[in-house]
């Protein structure tokens, strides 16, 4: 899973009331055929039949914790060949689940690690939920503070927390789904529309097998909308839905000079050092504004709607926190950009690692050979890898003095995704979230990247709308994960409340 951690934002100001009303009220006006609101009495009627549900995951919270315990005790680890049957086992399990909730479900296998598949019929819209049931190692399990995979409910100075490896990623997360569904059949004895269920066993390895799969099943795994639940909160109280997710492209290069390292004795000041040409080429990437200055780099880049900016500027964003917290003072980016557009829908240029010649201890005098770089590239809008590579290539292999070369060690990048928030399903959903966690939800930008998202848009093409119930202090990925009692039991209900208001 990839989260932003959006630590040490500021409280939503009160003018997000009013920012988000008012775009409400003009979408409210504009629902298609497909995702309808209600309205007078039938809208009261809807109301208390949710009521009706809500009531429900409040009674059975237990039973539905000791279920998402008995999940969690299945050490599905996807990225270790020694786990493989308990994947198995974790699969068989989620079918078990979903065929107990009348969900027509089976276990499709891949080369990798199986897919879980279910399908409800119904009217109304297609919603495909996805999640994964895989987890990470567990290393280093000393840092552990119990046994991983024996989850407990424990009590903190923050409240009860579920802990166990998968708790929050994505288990837990997985879970609120399948057991608001679970409510809303024990209520109505059917669910609202017609649904997907959609489990990967393979997120935390890469997915190798969810591509090939997505495309040989395109059409029976197509729907309206995908809602994926493997993302957070704001400043762990509010709620949000991702509506714009950065594209991602990787180059790892070596620089070759001269044929062997040299006695800087000898050739040192004559021989031109390959670090010298590799810091060069890589301090010109940026200009003094933080600006990119790759050939064409801003072509396909989108300008922020001035909604949308208006929107997190309510965020209250502080920045100096955000940098301070890790021993930071001042910003890096573009500097006429406010801090949340350069993490969330500006592109970036990093350098991730560096290194050439001697790095003992000690001293070896001597002018490289080699000199190697990794760099990364977060991607927006519309601009394409491969035009960003062959920009970058260009502009490096300019900077080299003659007789050197470059190799080039990388892998296909991939594209942002933008989710088209004119569809009114994303505001129904985010008036609906709002109204369980008691604060005005966001539309957000995410500044990582989340290739699911992506593949239902491009294999499918599908939106896909990201809400998750995850806090920043987790630990997901890490020893002692935890996923809080509430986060899960708000997330079952705030999946009942966006089913209600999408169908």
């Amino acid at each position: 899973m990839f989260m932003n951690t959006y630590r040490e934002m500021a409280r939503v100001a009160t003018s997000l009331n009013m920012t988000f009303g008012r775009s409400f009220d003009l979408c409210q006006s504009s629902l298609d055929s497909r995702f309808s609101m209600r309205h007078g009495p039938e809208q009261k009627g809807n109301s208390m039949q949710l009521n009706d549900v809500l009531a429900r995951i409040d009674t059975d919270i237990n039973a539905a914790t000791d279920r998402l315990l008995e999940l969690l005790r299945i050490p599905s680890i996807s990225t270790d060949p020694a786990f493989a049957a308990h994947c198995q086992t974790a699969a068989d399990w989620l079918v078990a689940d979903l065929q107990s909730l009348g969900v027509r479900a089976e276990k499709r296998e891949t080369p990798g690690h199986p897919m879980v598949v279910g399908h409800v019929e119904g009217d109304g819209p297609h919603l495909l939920f996805y999640g994964h049931y895989d987890v990470q190692p567990v290393d280093p399990l000393e840092l552990w503070d119990r046994d991983p995979f024996d989850p407990q409910i424990e009590e903190t100075p923050n409240g009860r927390v579920i802990r166990g490896r998968g708790s929050s990623d994505d288990k837990g997360q997985l879970m609120t789904f399948v057991e608001a569904c679970r409510a809303w059949k024990a209520v109505h004895g059917t669910l609202p529309c017609r649904i997907t269920f959609f489990f990967e066993g393979e997120e935390e390895s890469g997915s190798p097998s969810l591509v090939p799969f997505m495309e040989e099943n395109a059409e029976e795994l197509r729907a309206d909308i995908a809602l994926i639940c493997d993302t957070g909160l704001f400043e762990s109280r509010v709620p949000a839905i991702m509506t714009q997710l950065r594209g991602l492209l990787g180059e790892d290069f070596t620089i070759t000079g001269p044929d062997r390292d040299l006695h800087s004795g000898m050739y040192g000041g004559l021989a031109m050092n390959p670090i010298r040409v590799l810091t060069k080429a890589l301090a010109g990437l940026h200009d003094e504004t933080g600006r990119i200055t790759l050939d064409g780099f801003y072509d396909d880049v989108p300008e922020l709607s001035d909604e949308m900016r208006a929107q997190w500027q309510a965020l209250g964003f502080d920045h100096a926190a955000f940098l301070g917290d890790v021993g930071l003072v001042t910003p890096a980016g573009e500097q006429d950009r406010t801090p949340l557009e350069q993490i969330w829908s500006r592109p970036t240029c990093d350098v991730n690692g560096i290194w050439g010649g001697y790095t003992g201890d000690g001293f070896k005098t001597v002018l490289p050979s080699k000199a190697s770089a990794k760099l990364s590239f977060r991607l927006v809008g519309q601009q394409d890898p491969e035009k960003i590579r062959a920009s970058f290539r260009s502009y490096l292999e300019a900077q080299l003095p003659e007789g050197f070369t470059v190799e080039y060690r990388t892998e296909k990048g991939s594209p942002a995704s933008q989710m088209d928030v004119s569809d009114p399903s994303f505001e129904a959903a985010r008036v609906a979230l709002g109204e369980e966690w008691g604060v005005p939800a966001a539309f957000a930008g995410c500044g990582g990247s989340i290739p699911i998202a992506g593949y239902f848009k491009d294999i499918l093409d599908m939106n896909a709308m990201l809400i998750g119930f995850a806090k920043d202090d987790d630990n997901i990925h890490s020893p002692n994960e935890k996923y809080d009692v509430e986060s899960f039991h708000k997330g079952i209900r705030s999946w009942v409340r966006v089913l209600g208001a999408l169908t």
